[in-house]
């Protein structure tokens, strides 16, 4: 299944800016997360399809995974 993901920020450093991935069916934000060699804490912001999204939820064919780290500053 083509799931699009996006990245943000210093994600995008050593990586992409968008890509279009071919997922086994079944796979959820996690997975994904886990490919990428991100780690949960990094993580501040998860989208799927433009709707705020846990790690648990399932994709689905189609699907637009974007990811934005924890930002810091003042």
């Amino acid at each position: 299944m083509k799931v699009t993901v996006k990245l943000f920020a210093t994600f995008r450093e050593g990586r992409f800016k968008v890509e279009d991935r071919d997922c086994l069916a079944g796979i959820d934000c996690r997975g994904i997360v886990a490919e990428l060699g991100l780690r949960d804490e990094e993580l501040g912001i998860v989208l799927v399809n433009s709707r705020h999204a846990s790690l648990d939820q399932e994709l689905r064919e189609g699907d637009t995974l974007s990811l934005f780290p924890l930002v810091g500053g003042g």
